[in-house]
């Protein structure tokens, strides 16, 4: 039996592996991380969306030490959290959360081998992203390695949005059929507002800007994310 575990936040990235992985996989687990992060009612969209979609379990793990180490708007209610034009300054933005994949993908491998999983996936994406170093291949490829040697069993680490832009991660849900879904029922704002968010914040400005460009070039998106992903 083909078992993974995806690391699911309930924003779109993750719910998009998750809908993937349902299809690639006979068995498929969630874990949510409890980091005491701002919008923790993703935590409640995260369980609700894989209990939705037919995961074989979720497990939700505390990790609430991270927030009193990682100093970040997403950790700290005093530091603003930025909007889009913010983003596009130089330098690590404010929701950086240092060492929040390393931790997250190290324990997600921990729970593979408890469950024999062969795969743990994540949506995290160097195309589109935020300047994160812990969304980038080298870093994912990095601990990978790290990790099968500590535990020595050869868990893949799989990122099937790595090299995927925001409009073609739509087309991807898109493909799967359930846009709609994707756009509806997870949680992507950095505020924790479900569905199209605040509209403010630099998350939801790249989702929206990616959705506007999937739908004005759905035909030629598609047919980019399909190359890259290899699907027919």
């Amino acid at each position: 039996m083909k078992r993974a575990v995806v690391v699911f936040s309930g924003g779109q990235d993750s719910t998009t592996c998750l809908i993937q992985a349902l299809r690639q996989y006979d068995e498929v687990h969630c874990v949510t991380f409890d980091y005491g992060q701002r919008h923790r009612a993703e935590i409640d969209v995260a369980c609700r969306i894989s209990k939705e979609l037919g995961a074989a379990a979720h497990k939700v793990l505390d990790v609430t030490l991270l927030n009193e180490l990682a100093i970040s708007s997403l950790t700290r209610d005093n530091i603003p959290v930025p909007d889009f034009s913010d983003s596009e300054k130089s330098g690590l933005p404010s929701t950086f959360v240092p060492g929040r994949n390393i931790l997250f993908l190290t324990l997600a491998a921990i729970y593979a081998y408890q469950v024999e999983a062969e795969a743990v996936i994540t949506g995290v994406c160097e195309t589109d992203f935020s300047g994160y170093p812990d969304c980038r291949d080298e870093f994912v490829k990095a601990l990978n390695n790290a990790v099968r040697l500590g535990i020595a069993r050869d868990i893949r680490f799989e990122t099937p949005l790595m090299w995927l832009n925001k409009a073609e991660t739509w087309a991807l849900a898109d493909y799967y059929q359930k846009l709609d879904f994707i756009r509806n029922q997870t949680l992507t704002c950095y505020n924790g507002l479900q569905g199209d968010g605040c509209g403010e914040c630099a998350a939801c400005h790249l989702r929206a800007k990616g959705l506007h460009h999937y739908l004005s070039n759905t035909q030629s998106i598609m047919l980019d994310m399909k190359s890259k992903t290899h699907l027919s």
